[in-house]
């Protein structure tokens, strides 16, 4: 079963400083149809005018994952952990009992173009802690690159929820499968570029909750990105 969110029907708001899309209800967007996924909270598509950003603000009891698809993003939190970044890298910051942080475009002319997603942990009260990775393109080039699981496995970042997170980036005409463990769902999202999954048309932005699947099928109409959870 799959049931898609078209880019167009997430949450929208120009700050001016700030260009968003929320594909679950967050901040003043509520949808009572689209409170997340699984144990996916939060996806937000974020476009930063230079020399703008989040000031300091707390979270607790969040798995944060951010991806950064042009520009930069200069982090810093409470942890005392600093750090800008850049497409090709990712960062986990798991917020637990509480922590602040700021995030920022550095950058005097030039937007910053993100993904930010929250997980909701496989427990709460856990001790706060961060990591960036960077992971090189020919990794993802026309398979799955594992970017986030419960142990770290083959170098990915830890989460700490029984999920994985995969970055695949296809060439136009490519294919490719992934399969699902009996009891497992997904949530596929289209960073940018065209595919079909399972002959659906899909385009940037949008996203696909899967269930009761066992394989999926996708083909690139275009040079693509695309972001899969794999979920309980």
């Amino acid at each position: 079963m799959m049931h898609v969110r078209h880019a167009g029907e997430r949450g929208h708001f120009d700050h001016g400083w700030l260009d968003t899309f929320h594909t679950f209800s967050f901040a003043d967007y509520f949808d009572p149809a689209h409170m997340g996924f699984r144990s996916l909270r939060v996806i937000n598509e974020d476009r930063v005018a230079p020399g703008q950003g989040f000031g300091m603000h707390g979270h607790r009891d969040m798995e944060i994952v951010t991806l950064v698809l042009g520009g930069a993003l200069e982090h810093r939190d409470s942890l005392g952990n600093g750090s800008v970044l850049r497409p090709g890298e990712l960062q986990r910051m798991s917020a637990g009992t509480g922590i602040r942080h700021s995030e920022f475009n550095p950058s005097p002319s030039e937007p910053v173009h993100l993904y930010q997603i929250w997980l909701l942990p496989g427990q709460r009260n856990l001790q706060p802690s961060w990591e960036q990775k960077a992971f090189p393109r020919e990794g993802r080039q026309g398979r799955w690159q594992l970017v986030a699981s419960p142990e770290g496995r083959d170098g990915s970042l830890v989460i700490h929820q029984d999920a994985t997170l995969h970055w695949v980036d296809l060439a136009n005409g490519d294919a490719l499968t992934y399969d699902l463990a009996p009891g497992r769902s997904a949530w596929l999202q289209v960073l940018d570029g065209a595919i079909t999954l399972a002959g659906q048309p899909l385009s940037a932005g949008d996203g696909v909750a899967i269930s009761e699947e066992r394989s999926l099928l996708l083909a690139a109409s275009t040079p693509a990105q695309v972001l899969l959870f794999d979920l309980v």
